[in-house]
């Protein structure tokens, strides 16, 4: 099989989808890998390490894309809907619910798209949680730099000092960002609250974060808290579908001027009614008094280090795939079949559908 890596055209986002060693395993089973050039570059790959592994660097962005399956990091830009096929398969982060756009060009290329976020594994989404993690954590050190007084925030040091008290940081949804978040928090001496409602995941973070404290997640419990939170962190997650929108314009007009509120279900549409998908370049706005931080592509900005932690998920699938052909990867691990968004101009992630109110196709092979 060949397999494709292009260079990332979104602004800011220097991940790649490829290492130099998983080329090289790739080329010594037998395979063809396209790398284009640079595509290494900003996470610290240079074209000479893919070229050592017996990649064949391409200059053309097209020519990536020739490959039968063309591995990214995100989502397809619209300069790139061209490129893409009916015979290829697309293995990225898609995201299809928050963007009617890109799923409308999906099903017309009739490229089968294989997201890394719906690829559900007794109960876990082991290729999300990687940057979810990384994203959580990210969030508490970007939200306690923009409390501080010069970036418009209210001046509060979030791990206070002696004689003062600390920030308040509440975490809304308690799965893997939530939780790395909280530690983070924590880290820095934050009175942290997480609001969730899996009672049992209470459970669990109550003895995991021994100074957090749980609230369960309502309306009236946020209406509640927001007055005195320094940093809110929207880490709420439904697989596949579009986020949830927990907090009103309303509410957030219940918040401190100054206050930040990080929006890590951005990538899903976010999780207010206020937010809305800034860049790496232009992070920031403001609403309500709030500062509104919601980038698309948080884990971009520590690309090194989101790169090797998704590389790590991703390699063996995409082995698997080039060795086995999709249906065949599919067949040998059935969890795989819910990474298929669309194929063959039909839709086939129920949740996807429900969020575009378009109906679900059977997957067809």
């Amino acid at each position: 099989m060949t397999v494709g890596v292009p260079r990332e055209i979104k602004k800011q986002e220097n991940r790649v989808a490829l290492l130099p060693s998983t080329a090289g395993r790739l080329v010594a089973q037998g395979h063809r890998v396209l790398v284009e050039r640079g595509a290494g570059a900003g996470s610290g790959y240079a074209d000479a390490e893919y070229e050592a592994a017996g990649a064949e660097l391409v200059t053309a962005h097209e020519a990536a894309f020739s490959a039968d399956l063309v591995v990214k990091v995100k989502e397809p830009q619209p300069a790139e809907y061209p490129l893409l096929r009916r015979d290829q398969v697309l293995f990225t982060y898609l995201h299809l619910a928050a963007d009617k756009a890109l799923t409308d060009a999906l099903l017309a290329s009739g490229v089968t798209g294989l997201a890394y976020e719906t690829i559900e594994i007794n109960r876990h989404l082991p290729l999300l949680e990687p940057m979810s993690e990384i994203a959580g954590r990210m969030s508490v050190v970007v939200g306690a730099n923009l409390l501080a007084k010069h970036h418009g925030g209210t001046g509060v040091l979030l791990g206070g000092v002696p004689g003062v008290l600390p920030g308040k940081v509440v975490v809304i949804g308690g799965g893997t960002s939530g939780i790395n978040a909280a530690r983070m928090a924590q880290g820095l001496g934050a009175d942290v609250t997480i609001l969730e409602v899996d009672l049992d995941r209470m459970r669990f973070l109550d003895i995991t974060l021994h100074t957090a404290h749980t609230l369960y997640s309502s309306e009236a419990h946020l209406q509640e808290v927001l007055p005195q939170v320094d940093l809110l962190i929207g880490a709420v997650l439904v697989p596949g579908a579009r986020a949830p929108r927990l907090i009103t314009r309303e509410m957030l007009r219940r918040m401190k001027p100054g206050s930040v509120f990080v929006d890590i279900a951005i990538d899903q549409g976010g999780c207010a009614e206020t937010s809305r998908p800034t860049t790496h370049e232009n992070p920031v706005y403001l609403e309500e008094g709030v500062i509104h931080y919601c980038v698309t592509n948080m884990p971009g900005a520590y690309a090194r280090t989101a790169t090797q932690a998704l590389t790590n998920v991703t390699a063996p699938y995409v082995e698997m795939i080039a060795g086995l052909g999709l249906a065949g990867a599919c067949a040998k691990v059935p969890a795989l079949a819910g990474g298929i968004n669309c194929r063959h101009g039909r839709l086939t992630c129920p949740t996807v559908a429900e969020a575009h109110t378009l109906e679900a196709a059977p997957l067809v092979w």
